[in-house]
């Protein structure tokens, strides 16, 4: 929070201040209106205000032009750093040196990104500055933008919709989805048949641990339905029972090859047709010209996009 009284400045036009700087700059009337590109009575003007508003002379005429009082300078100097960190946060943006940079960034996205996306982005980060940090906190659309308004995370990744007028998003790419499952336990060879997907037992993965999700609305449209045995929250749950127990689960593309390749696990694609997602990156637009922030949000999209290609 700032903590002032605006009623305080109701009694001064802050203009009068960059007559002040230029004063204290040219030390001649004329020459700080040449620089403001003001009429010279218009600056004579507004210092008589400024003397009237600080009850001192603030200039006095010499054969050497107008000196400071001795007011006037110790009011230069606390206006200094205000002044100069203003023009610096409205007119000069900072940069961001990850090199130097002892930041620490929150991403949100489901369990599965931090499995997937995460390793690879650490790296990244690691490599560019070392006194960087990574937190990742779960997240879906649903969530994202309660996390996004109190500060809880910088910025959001999953499959957004629309997104309220004070946030942002940038698409990143088409999500697709596979059926996996352990061929130990599940004796089929891919692509699996339709009858084989309905007969055996499915695990799903929703935040809200529901028995319903993208694929079963699919299956209803055409007037089927697959047997949901297990809901979780979590995405790396499924792996482990797929290894005990003789079932399938429906992953996003990326999940499925990261799990296929890590734990031996066949992949099969679907045997209907399941529209992609679109995955996007989400932020709140009081972070729309942060330095930093800018510097995190490309490197995720660029880190996930690597991944999506190279996958």
């Amino acid at each position: 929070m700032i903590d002032i009284d605006e009623a305080d400045f109701h009694r001064l036009d802050l203009n009068l201040l960059l007559v002040f700087t230029a004063l204290l700059r040219e030390r001649s009337v004329t020459r700080a209106a040449q620089r403001l590109h003001l009429g010279q009575p218009a600056v004579s003007a507004a210092l008589s205000r400024l003397r009237a508003f600080t009850g001192d002379e603030l200039f006095v005429r010499t054969p050497g032009g107008m000196e400071p009082t001795a007011h006037a300078l110790a009011l230069a100097e606390s206006l200094k750093p205000v002044l100069e960190g203003l023009a610096q946060t409205l007119f000069r943006p900072a940069s961001f040196d990850p090199a130097s940079s002892e930041r620490c960034f929150t991403l949100g996205v489901f369990d599965i990104g931090e499995v997937v996306l995460g390793p690879s982005l650490l790296a990244q980060m690691e490599q560019q500055g070392r006194g960087l940090r990574l937190a990742l906190r779960p997240a879906d659309r649903v969530s994202a933008a309660g996390l996004l308004d109190s500060g809880a995370i910088d910025l959001a990744m999953a499959d957004f919709g629309e997104v309220a007028s004070w946030h942002r998003k940038q698409p990143l790419y088409q999500e697709h989805f596979l059926c996996i499952y352990d061929p130990r336990q599940v004796k089929l060879a891919p692509p699996l048949a339709l009858d084989d997907y309905l007969a055996l037992p499915h695990l799903l993965t929703s935040f809200s641990a529901g028995f319903s999700g993208f694929a079963d609305e699919m299956l209803a449209a055409r007037g089927l339905a697959r047997r949901v045995v297990l809901a979780t929250t979590r995405f790396t749950t499924l792996p482990f029972v797929l290894a005990e127990f003789p079932s399938l689960a429906t992953l996003p593309a990326r999940a499925a090859h990261a799990y296929a390749r890590r734990l031996d696990l066949a992949l099969s694609p679907l045997p209907f047709d399941m529209p992609a997602v679109d995955i996007a990156l989400c932020w709140h637009a009081r972070s729309d010209t942060d330095a930093g922030h800018l510097w995190f949000r490309e490197l995720v999209a660029r880190t996930a996009l690597r991944q999506m290609h190279s996958r």
